[in-house]
């Protein structure tokens, strides 16, 4: 039998390197439905939807979970469903989407957020969140989504339909609202129309308060809630919500005081979560403009 020479043997080892690397390194991610197998899709559409709302039937066993305690926390849940997904098809942007948001959130390895933030930018997608401009309406929810563009402001409404309200609170869309679970999964409608847009350029600063993050601008822009309540301001104050459909501004209301008193933020130590977001802004979007961390106000 014939030698393998070593200069034959890097040749072959490289070209075995290079299949095992493409292998692993999935194409390019979607927002397509029609490019992403049907069961990966439905895991970051209407699984996520169901993981909210939390019906009492069992609803997990369609996709596959054991059962509540596999399924864990809202936030947990979502993770797992989002990973599921991707596993199905490395090309469903939605399932990046979802982990990018979440592993924020939840805090996980950093390394996979940004591998995630990465691929949802990278791909033309959005990092989305609900949340709070308490400035604004402390009880009206606001969909944000933070690309290379800028910062997007859309009203929540305007993904969610119509929807109950308790006390200008809104509920969160049922599964057949798909385009509001496509949004927080980053694939924004592109047709759809933010009710204020601001280029990463007119950001000056960004300050971490006890509870929000406090977008300083160049110029004022106004921005109007669904319950119609209108601001224009040079200051843009975000409480991004920790758990989505987790959020309400009703704890601690007192009759005939606005806005309500002792909001109820979902994690313990609000700020902690709001600089974990701002170190990730500052990572994907800091660029020409610098973005400059301010010290906490407390």
């Amino acid at each position: 039998m014939r030698r393998i020479g070593f200069a034959s043997f890097a040749f072959v080892f490289a070209a075995l390197s290079i299949v095992s690397l493409s292998a692993q390194q999935p194409g390019s991610a979607t927002c397509d439905p029609a490019a992403i197998d049907a069961d990966s899709y439905a895991l970051t559409t209407e699984a996520q939807a169901l993981n909210v709302l939390r019906p009492r039937e069992p609803w997990w066993e369609r996709f596959g979970i054991a059962g509540p305690r596999e399924l864990g926390d809202v936030n947990e849940g979502s993770i797992l469903l989002a990973e599921r997904a991707r596993e199905l098809d490395p090309r469903n942007l939605l399932a990046y989407g979802y982990l990018a948001r979440q592993y924020v959130v939840n805090a996980v390895d950093a390394s996979k957020a940004e591998d995630a933030w990465r691929t949802v930018l990278d791909n033309g997608g959005a990092i989305v969140w609900t949340a709070t401009l308490d400035r604004i309406d402390p009880r009206g929810f606001f969909v944000v989504a933070f690309d290379h563009r800028g910062i997007r402001i859309f009203r929540f409404l305007d993904f969610a339909g119509t929807v109950r309200t308790h006390f200008g609170v809104p509920d969160f869309p049922m599964p057949e609202r798909e385009d509001f679970w496509r949004a927080l999964g980053g694939c924004i409608p592109p047709n759809a129309i933010p009710a204020a847009e601001i280029p990463w350029s007119s950001v000056r600063e960004i300050r971490p308060t006890t509870l929000t993050l406090r977008f300083e601008l160049d110029e004022r822009i106004e921005i109007e809630s669904d319950n119609r309540r209108r601001r224009a301001d040079d200051e843009v104050e975000v409480r991004l919500h920790g758990r989505t459909g987790m959020f309400d501004p009703r704890f601690g209301m007192v009759p005939y005081v606005w806005p309500p008193v002792g909001s109820r933020s979902v994690e313990s130590d609000p700020m902690t979560y709001h600089l974990r977001v701002l170190q990730m802004l500052r990572t994907f979007f800091e660029g020409p403009q610098k973005l400059r961390t301010m010290n906490s106000e407390l």
